[in-house]
């Protein structure tokens, strides 16, 4: 790709000034209080899709936070790649414990980074990634070496579900339409270790309350005397692990694939140091289900783990109440052939059931998708391979990810067309945590290394 890297060394100070001003932009789309940012993210991502030389940007508005969809068509003969990715981010919480302000971007070096990462809530997770995309496109409009078609849709929601997406993606089907889906909201094994996510887990959502006493009680006058919604609610959720950390609920294991001896031993040979992992999270041990290891935990096992519990008196000092209701937020995450919406139904049903009759359970679904595993013989992950081979010198490993992007299975159910996860970024790069962050070194690989995935896939889709 002629001038791939001169360019990147030009514009360096650009490209960086350019993220660093979208993450300064607060897009939560969890908390309403800042849906004018959100609004305004997806005017400057408009704005920097015609920048980067697409012909026709649009914002198109659904029932909550709008799509950018921008594209740029060359020739209808050549192949079209869909570039799919979110500018919207997750709260920053717990603020106190980021070491600078979760939307004032700066660039420090770290042990990983060494050439500087950038610090901000979204920096990786997706508004970094999703940009090397925008930039990768510049380039090639710029000098003149775009070789196919490419069409953008960026969304609002992918950190709530994406609610309405569903409904876009289905009632834009010709608009949409196109030989292969790439996304970068993944990550790569080390900097020195390319990797392509060729599987993702399925993801079920759901928050539980737990009602006892119709209000606050004196814990000293009815302490013993009523159900505790707080100690039941805490009872009920350990029951959801046996000794051995498997899931209790009947039939969910029905559908898990079990992967053969082989497929798990060709897994084991990616790079993996579990001391260095246990010192990098500051624990002692690890900790999941008996009979597998760790990456095979994360990947392709499924889990059941609460990511908010509540209810009762929190402030300062102390209240002896005994709180009328308790609350927890849970996510499954799924391997594939597990369906999410039964998986959710089986959960509230089994979690009605160990109810004790002192109080009352409600289980409210919030969102889910299914899991997706890519062929690794596709056209389209060849192009990713030889891609990366080209820019980093090595062959990238094909790895399961534990994340989730519930879109990608609607996106082959719905468009037709696989997805070929490019993801730059590091496990140790603090996603939905405070001090996310995104290395310089990443970014700007990103950059270099997209524009030969269009060359060789255009290449091979022609062969």
């Amino acid at each position: 790709m002629k001038a791939i890297q001169d360019y990147i060394k030009e514009h360096k100070d650009r490209f960086l000034n350019e993220l660093l001003e979208l993450l300064k932009i607060p897009s939560i789309s969890a908390d309403s209080a800042y849906k004018n940012d959100v609004l305004k993210t997806a005017e400057a991502v408009k704005t920097s899709l015609e920048n980067a030389g697409c012909d026709a940007v649009e914002i198109c508005e659904t029932d909550g936070y709008p799509i950018v969809y921008g594209e740029k068509i060359i020739n209808s003969n050549l192949p079209t790649v869909l570039v799919y990715g979110h500018y919207d981010v997750q709260p920053a919480d717990p603020i106190e414990l980021w070491t600078s302000p979760p939307f004032e971007p700066v660039i420090k070096k770290t042990a990983l980074h060494p050439e500087g990462a950038i610090f901000a809530r979204g920096s990786c997770d997706d508004k970094g990634q999703m940009y090397m995309h925008v930039k990768a496109l510049e380039f090639m409009t710029k000098t003149n070496q775009l070789p196919c078609n490419v069409k953008f849709m960026i969304e609002g929601e992918e950190e709530v579900g994406s609610v309405n997406l569903s409904k876009f993606v289905k009632n834009n089907q010709g608009k949409l339409k196109n030989d292969v889906i790439l996304i970068s909201d993944t990550g790569m094994i080390a900097n020195d270790v390319p990797s392509i996510t060729t599987g993702l887990r399925g993801l079920s959502y759901v928050e539980v309350k737990v009602t006892g006493p119709n209000r606050d009680l004196h814990s000293g006058l009815y302490g013993g005397s009523v159900a505790n919604p707080i100690n039941i609610l805490t009872k009920m959720i350990a029951s959801l692990h046996d000794e051995n950390n498997h899931i209790t609920i009947p039939s969910f294991y029905d559908k898990v694939e079990e992967l053969s001896i082989e497929e798990r031993a060709e897994m084991a040979k990616a790079p993996f140091n579990l001391e260095a992992y246990k010192k990098a999270l500051d624990i002692e041990a690890v900790y999941g289900e008996e009979g597998y290891t760790t990456n095979e935990r994360n990947s392709i096992r499924p889990t059941l783990d609460v990511n908010g519990i509540w209810g009762g008196y929190t402030g300062e000092g102390a209240k002896t109440v005994i709180a009328s209701k308790a609350f927890a937020k849970i996510s499954m995450r799924l391997v594939p052939h597990q369906d999410w919406e039964e998986i959710t139904q089986l959960f509230k049903t089994h979690f009605e059931s160990i109810a004790p009759k002192g109080v009352k359970v409600k289980v409210t679904p919030h969102h889910g998708g299914q899991g997706y595993v890519t062929p690794i013989d596709s056209i389209g992950y060849q192009a990713a391979s030889k891609a990366y081979q080209k820019t980093f010198g090595k062959t990238p490993i094909p790895q399961r990810s534990g994340g989730s992007i519930p879109i990608v299975a609607l996106f082959e159910q719905e468009l037709k067309s696989k997805t070929i996860l490019m993801g730059f970024g590091l496990d140790s790069d603090a996603i939905h945590s405070p001090n996310e962050h995104f290395g310089v070194l990443n970014y700007l690989k990103g950059i270099e290394t997209i524009p030969y995935f269009y060359k060789y896939y255009t290449e091979l889709f022609n062969s």
